[in-house]
């Protein structure tokens, strides 16, 4: 492992997204890093969080289930930013402190049964597909404002916001309109004002187009490739 690459990607990063919030006219302060981890090995992943990384994002739950045993100790925020099958959520909750991927109601109703059953409630984002690609989970744009509505009713779940991922492209900029939808959505639920729900966070952008997200109101970045290229190599 080259602890040097991880140490310069990082700083990368960071100036990356200063220079966005700078564009945008927002403080750095009001958009975090989640790094996602699946790529690498928990050697790396306490490397990274050693440099001041506490945010860390898994697809899987088997893999961050691991993990979270190696890295005990460590301060650290687990961050469920992949697909997540109803039959798996009672697994999330000892490891998870918030859950990016809810993308049905069903799967809503199940994380409020096991929040329930944990004594404990989940704060959760509400994954809408802004971009329209059937290969992308996630709620239809015109639909989503009423899942939301029945979801807040739900017990010991507790929406903070919405999350989207957009398309991979060369340019990012053509991404932008993803961005730029849910932004409006979150406007919209919050509102509704709804009991229990905040649009506190919007999770959108990744390594290829986190700046425009960014740019476009994103509290929540999620990166991997920008930080760990060459580190493994």
């Amino acid at each position: 492992m080259d602890i040097r690459t991880l140490e310069a990607n990082l700083r990368d990063v960071r100036r990356r997204m200063a220079d966005a919030c700078e564009r945008a006219d927002r403080s750095p302060d009001e958009v975090r890093l989640v790094a996602v981890t699946k790529t690498v090995d928990s050697e790396v992943a306490r490397a990274l969080i050693e440099l001041g990384v506490r945010d860390v994002g898994e697809n899987r739950v088997q893999e961050a289930q691991q993990k979270y045993e190696e890295l005990s100790g460590l301060d650290i925020a687990w961050h469920m930013i992949g697909h997540l099958q109803r039959n798996k959520v009672k697994y999330v909750f000892r490891v998870f402190e918030m859950i990016h991927s809810v993308d049905s109601t069903r799967l809503a109703r199940a994380i409020s049964k096991r929040a329930e059953f944990e004594g404990r409630e989940m704060p959760a984002l509400v994954q809408v597909n802004t971009s329209g690609e059937e290969s992308k989970y996630g709620l239809p744009a015109e639909s989503a404002v009423e899942a939301i509505r029945v979801m807040a009713e739900l017990p010991h779940f507790r929406i903070r916001g919405l999350m989207t991922m957009a398309p991979f492209v060369d340019d990012a900029e053509t991404v932008r309109p993803v961005f730029v939808r849910l932004r409006e959505l979150a406007d919209e639920v919050a509102g509704l004002e709804l009991e229990g729900v905040e649009m506190e966070h919007l999770s959108m952008g990744m390594t290829q187009d986190f700046e425009v997200a960014i740019e476009e109101g994103a509290t929540l970045v999620r990166v991997g490739s920008a930080l760990f290229r060459g580190v493994t190599d």
